[in-house]
């Protein structure tokens, strides 16, 4: 009897998250500038638990309208901005969701997700778990395929 109350809580989570993937996937998709964007890390890779993260790479023409603007937290909902991170070729832009969920998103060029030479971190992030959620230039297919 004591597992059911974190049985329901672990379901309400997925499925919080799932909405906020469908949500970040549709808006992404009405973003000209956005050529990938891919869940990460222990969602991706099935393993998360009900405090985890949701970790996203977003893959722009124009990185700085997501890391230099705040505008677009509106449009994905977010309740408040987290931090601001740079990590070289990617920038942490990690916001909370009303509900208490953080999404950290990793906004860089779609260079990112090149193969030819694969950068070593890339690799990394990607052989960790990596599943596209737009993906219209087949950047992230050609990334996950390259570290199978």
């Amino acid at each position: 009897m004591g597992a059911y109350p974190q049985l329901v809580l672990q379901n309400a989570r997925v499925d919080e998250v799932e909405r906020c993937l469908s949500c970040l996937t549709d808006w992404a998709r009405r973003r000209g500038d956005v050529r990938g964007l891919a869940l990460v890390g222990s969602w991706a890779r099935g393993v998360a638990h009900p405090g985890s993260d949701v970790d996203l790479v977003l893959l722009s023409l124009e990185p700085s309208l997501y890391i230099a603007q705040d505008d677009w937290l509106d449009e994905v909902g977010a309740e408040h901005l987290v931090r601001t991170v740079s990590w070289g070729v990617i920038t942490e832009r990690r916001f909370a969701l009303p509900g208490g969920l953080e999404v950290d998103m990793g906004v860089g060029l779609p260079a990112w997700a090149a193969v030819d030479p694969l950068n070593a971190g890339t690799q990394k992030v990607a052989a960790d778990g990596i599943r596209p959620l737009y993906d219209p230039e087949g950047l992230l297919a050609r990334l996950l395929a390259s570290v199978r």
